[in-house]
């Protein structure tokens, strides 16, 4: 049973029990679910670079993600002034970069990062926005390993 500060979640990966502080909040919701608005994290194996953002409202959706920097250390991400107001970020340090990540079926070696749609959260507000890139440098399918295209 959870605690008042607690809530329990189903998951594609089974029932959860989630302190309150974990939950994530998209006022916008994301790309293609902006019916869903709260989120968590799940990290997958302690050693994985990836966790599934999962929606507290559908149990069927979990979306997997990852830290873009654990792949390549030069991704610049922009965030305009009326998306840093809405996530209350005065400085990157309060932020978290996430990529989604697609790994096809038996084909590992074909795994790709979304580039072009980072979802940025604030660590401290625990308030996440979903913010598209228009720099080509930065494709929807990025296979890690590949170099950015030059400007």
């Amino acid at each position: 049973m959870a605690k008042k500060d607690e809530r329990v979640v189903e998951t594609r990966l089974g029932s959860i029990t989630l302190p309150e502080d974990r939950v994530l909040n998209f006022p916008r919701g994301l790309i293609g679910f902006m019916g869903h608005r709260e989120f968590t994290l799940i990290r997958l194996r302690e050693e994985s670079p990836f966790m599934v953002l999962q929606s507290l409202s559908d149990p069927k959706l979990g979306l997997l993600v990852t830290d873009p920097y654990s792949f390549m250390t030069e991704y610049e991400v922009v965030i305009g002034e009326p998306d840093r107001r809405l996530l209350g970020i005065e400085s990157r340090e309060q932020t978290v970069v996430l990529v989604t990540v697609t790994i096809p079926q038996g084909m590992p070696e074909r795994t790709t990062l979304n580039l072009s749609g980072p979802i940025i959260i604030n660590n401290e507000t625990r308030i996440g926005l979903q913010i598209p890139q228009t720099d080509s440098r930065y494709p929807a399918h990025f296979i890690p390993g590949m170099v950015p295209v030059e400007k």
